[in-house]
């Protein structure tokens, strides 16, 4: 039992981590939700969980929602304190009881009596006297007591419901989330009312909501709503693990131990993809190396392509191949920004000096290295103008012309940045008119060197998506994370077809890329990965291999373009996939999950847990809300290599410009 000091402590943290830190700033609201006690509306043996930023169950199928969720549809209500509300989907009675702080009349209705008998008995408890809590269809709204000055919807609906719009007041907001025509996540939608019949209406952002029942919503048993999974029991636990104790295959020494079945298993593909749960784990980078040496030397694979730039991955190519001339001849030093750490480590070297002396043996071609990502707009700029110039200067002068719209201008005389809204949307024509024209031009381009015009083409493919990518993230979009993963997914196709029909390819990628993004809470947001493209475009040939650790250390930042320091992995959650394999009790160890011989392993281990994926940025502070997904692992991926212990992986020092300017320009990592 928590001390009333603890909870008041709980609770604070709650509201600084997980409602203001992401951009809640109505200070009324931040009072409401300290003065109201979520405990009070959550089942008693949840109440330990009450101040996690998630939603809890109630019964019934319901759940009081998020606490984060709760905070921005009302913030988006915009209350004053003199409004009369509608609250629809009463739940638990903890929404009814914030807007009692922030409102003047509260009527929440709810269609299930024992439920709102339960909630009005709370909201009496706590002296929210002016909450009314209705049995009845929320979808019909409360025309007796309308108009309504907001309305706030905790459930989500196909459209937004008749009765409710017609008993919004004029000036005032409704909040509610709508499912997808496809059935597939939902979009928290605000309508303003700005006239007897005129309405405004905005997106507020992705969320997850029961659905919403009644006659102007849902029929019950006739939704095609897509849910996150349901977690698992707690009590199943002890079984998963027994089962993956039995099924494993230990690794009792991960530099030395053999990978030999795990190979063998998926050799037979075209696409292999090993992820990772962190971007700075040695562990991981290692072992990823092992498994790549054993697939190129021994099944003949002909590439790597990693989550890494383009421009700064062509420079490792350019090194391992042993190229005289250089691909990309545009000065830079790759890898040379933020998360400098994730390429530039102990770890990749030695596996990139390893691919060089392998190509010099080989007689072939050899094996590359390509970058798949997106971030390297300017960059790859300038590789294109450098490579137009030598080419056909007249299309670099054009080129330059129409880059220079990304660019700051110059209105009135004043050099300032336009604001990304205009700035960006005006540019999209002009960078896809030069991919445009450097794709129309390509055998005549190609002719003066096809592997230097293959490199220049994908740079202006980067330039072409990190535009859209950039623009979408300005606008808060949910689609920045598809576009990304869908230009990676491009790229590796664009790879594959270089070098042949028969070619095999190597991803390094984190889990969340690499693992299907339909077996996880993604798909409830409408997000894609390359492991889910390369599934429903390759088939049966991919192989998907994640990674996970249950606790040590890892290289990340506090925050994007913060320094990097050694931070400590928490312990996995206890309703995590990472506390499962830790209670197996072998300290590393590769599972097979898809193969039929392993039916007893798919079926223990298919119910929904977390699963952690930490990036560039840890914050053990926040890591259930920030850090954890729920998974169905037996569907994400088909092997899982797992390390109990890991360590951080070993930066590779800085070097200053005057020195980096005397080294070989081919060289990756100028050392």
């Amino acid at each position: 039992m928590k001390s009333p000091e603890q909870t008041r402590t709980e609770r604070e943290r709650m509201i600084e981590e997980s409602i203001a830190r992401r951009g809640i700033t109505d200070t009324r609201l931040l009072d409401a939700f300290r003065a109201v006690p979520r405990e009070v509306f959550v089942a008693p043996n949840l109440a330990s969980a009450a101040y996690e930023d998630r939603p809890l169950g109630i019964g019934r199928g319901q759940t009081i929602s998020q606490p984060y969720i709760v905070a921005a549809t009302i913030e988006a209500l915009a209350l004053t304190g003199t409004e009369r509300v509608l609250d629809v989907g009463t739940g638990s009675g903890y929404a009814a009881a914030i807007l009692a702080k922030v409102a003047r009349e509260v009527h929440s209705i709810e269609r299930i009596e024992e439920l709102a008998q339960a909630a009005e008995t709370r909201l009496v408890s706590i002296g929210a006297s002016n909450v009314h809590v209705h049995v009845g269809d929320g979808t019909l709204g409360l025309p007796d007591h309308a108009p309504f000055d907001a309305i706030a919807v905790a459930a989500s609906g196909p459209v937004i419901p008749q009765a409710l719009i017609d008993q919004l007041a004029i000036g005032g907001r409704l909040v509610m989330p709508v499912t997808s025509p496809e059935g597939v996540g939902q979009v928290l939608v605000r309508v303003h009312r700005v006239a007897e019949h005129a309405y405004e209406k905005e997106e507020l952002g992705e969320v997850q909501f029961v659905p919403l029942l009644g006659a102007q919503g849902h029929r019950p048993g006739e939704t095609a709503v897509v849910t996150a999974p349901r977690l698992a029991r707690p009590g199943s636990f002890a079984s998963a693990a027994r089962i993956v104790r039995e099924a494993s295959e230990p690794l009792d020494d991960i530099d030395s131990a053999s990978i030999a079945p795990l190979v063998e298993r998926i050799a037979s593909a075209r696409i292999v993809m090993l992820g990772e749960s962190t971007h700075g784990t040695s562990e991981f980078y290692r072992l990823r190396a092992r498994i790549t040496r054993e697939l190129v030397t021994r099944h003949g694979f002909d590439f790597v392509a990693v989550e890494g730039d383009w421009p700064d991955a062509a420079r490792v190519n350019d090194y391992v191949a042993h190229a005289s001339a250089p691909h990309t001849r545009f000065p830079f030093t790759p890898f040379d920004r933020f998360p400098q750490w994730m390429w530039r480590n102990r770890e990749v070297e030695g596996f990139v000096e390893w691919l060089r002396e392998h190509n010099a043996r080989s007689k072939g071609r050899g094996v590359g290295f390509f970058g798949l990502d997106l971030y390297s707009m300017y960059t790859s700029i300038g590789v294109v103008l450098r490579y137009l110039a030598e080419v056909d200067p007249h299309a670099a002068e054009t080129a330059r012309e129409r880059y220079r719209r990304l660019l700051p201008r110059r209105e009135d005389g004043i050099e300032r940045l336009l604001p990304a809204p205009r700035r960006l949307a005006a540019a999209e024509d002009a960078v896809l008119a030069n991919l445009r024209d450097l794709l129309q031009k390509r055998l005549e381009y190609a002719q003066l060197g096809p592997e230097r015009y293959f490199d220049a083409a994908q740079n202006a493919r980067v330039v072409a998506s990190a535009e859209r990518y950039y623009r979408a993230v300005y606008r808060g979009a949910a689609e920045s994370w598809n576009l990304r993963d869908s230009h990676m997914f491009d790229t590796l196709r664009i790879l594959l077809a270089h070098f042949g029909a028969s070619s095999k390819a190597i991803v390094w990628a984190h889990n969340s890329h690499v693992g299907d993004a339909r077996a996880t809470e993604m798909r409830v947001r409408r997000e894609h990965n390359i492991g889910q493209l390369a599934r429903q475009a390759f088939g049966d040939v991919v192989r998907l291999v994640g990674f996970g650790t249950h606790h040590g250390t890892v290289a990340a930042a506090d925050d994007w373009d913060e320094p990097m320091r050694v931070k400590n992995v928490r312990p996995g959650h206890p309703e995590s996939y990472e506390h499962v394999m830790h209670e197996a009790g072998i300290s590393a160890f590769v599972l097979g999950l898809r193969s039929p011989q392993r039916a007893a392993v798919r079926e223990e281990l298919t119910p929904a847990r977390l699963f952690r994926a930490i990036g560039v940025v840890y914050r053990p502070e926040t890591e259930l809300a920030s850090h954890y997904l729920e998974v169905v692992l037996p569907e994400q991926l088909d092997e899982l290599i797992w390390v109990d212990e890991t360590r951080a992986v070993t930066p590779l020092p800085e070097l200053a410009k005057s020195e980096l300017s005397k080294l070989p320009e081919t060289y990756p990592f100028g050392l």
